[in-house]
């Protein structure tokens, strides 16, 4: 990360401890979730973004680790939900229960309420579960038998599923996917990262004791750098570049589906993130080209015939980026 480099906000506030102070949290996670640090920067770029993230990877490769461990970290409330077939939207979002004291039914929260919700291979619950995450990942509210209820910031949905195992599995509507910020693709580690975590079982280390409170960003820096994230400047030139990528896919002659106009607000949204990940407060072509993988490949549906011939999403993807002219 780009370290001592001078903002220039129009509010004029000072983003090198808020830098420093990301860097100490992605610091902090990586003492316990080894091998995975492009992961880490994407969701940390998505919470700066305000976006939901869906992690695909096989298992025990720390999905659920890194969940927990970055919802302790920012000092958030950490729930988790595991999505199973018989699993009711009730049983996510809440339900009304009779009061014997006041004769009244009282509305009893679900797990949904959260800071950082895991659902646990989200793709194992039916099409009717699945629906009741689209207005809460949305418009980040419940409504229920008419009344209304506000998620508390900052919110943020981790989906995870296992690209292997299909038997007992549905697939995501298109409508929820599009409601992730990225689908981020979990690999297995580097071979020293991955004696890190024998060493680390090995010693019998508890990755929970691990977590050192010098490493904590508090929900009030979190705020501050998320209204810096926002106030991050993006060039028309730059918007128009968005729009073009965003409308080749859907031209392209490899895709059944092409991108959404969120898919465009997501890519903008992202890269203003990251850019202030990176201590900027203005967007470059490379902020887009980083995250538009992660950002586009669970939102394009590639025709039956590339699929037959194997072709994959982020090579797709990448001759897009390539078609369009990068502006200067």
């Amino acid at each position: 990360m780009e370290e001592n480099i001078t903002n220039n906000f129009e509010n004029r506030i000072d983003t090198s401890s808020l830098v420093d102070e990301l860097n100490q949290l992605r610091k902090g996670i990586n003492t316990i979730v080894k091998g995975q640090e492009k992961t880490i920067d994407l969701l940390l770029t998505a919470i700066l973004a305000d976006g939901h993230v869906l992690l695909e990877g096989v298992p025990g490769v720390a999905k659920t680790l890194t969940a927990k461990t970055l919802a302790h970290m920012i000092e958030g409330d950490y729930s988790r939900i595991q999505f199973t077939p018989d699993l009711m939207p009730s049983d996510v979002i809440g339900t009304n229960v009779f009061n014997a004291a006041t004769h009244a039914f009282d509305f009893k929260k679900g797990p949904i309420f959260g800071n950082i919700v895991l659902a646990d291979e989200i793709n194992r619950a039916p099409a009717k579960t699945q629906s009741s995450l689209f207005e809460v990942m949305e418009e980040r509210q419940i409504t229920y038998d008419g009344h209304r209820y506000t998620m508390e910031e900052p919110f943020l949905v981790i989906g995870t599923q296992n690209p292997v195992e299909q038997e007992g599995t549905y697939p995501l509507p298109e409508a929820q996917l599009d409601r992730f910020l990225f689908k981020i693709d979990l690999s297995y580690p580097e071979e020293q990262d991955e004696l890190e975590v024998l060493k680390m079982h090995h010693q019998h280390q508890n990755p929970t004791n691990l977590m050192d409170s010098q490493y904590k960003l508090s929900p009030q820096k979190l705020q501050e750098f998320r209204a810096l994230a926002k106030q991050v400047m993006v060039k028309e030139e730059l918007m128009s570049y968005i729009l073009k990528l965003v409308r080749l896919t859907r031209m392209s002659n490899e895709l059944y589906l092409g991108a959404s106009p969120r898919a465009g607000v997501a890519l903008m949204n992202a890269s203003k993130a990251w850019a202030c990940l990176q201590g900027r407060d203005f967007v470059t072509p490379d902020d887009i080209a980083y995250v538009i993988q992660p950002v586009l490949r669970h939102r394009l549906i590639m025709t039956a015939e590339k699929e037959m011939e194997g072709e994959n999403m982020d090579r797709v993807i990448d001759k897009i980026l390539h078609m369009v002219e990068v502006p200067r």
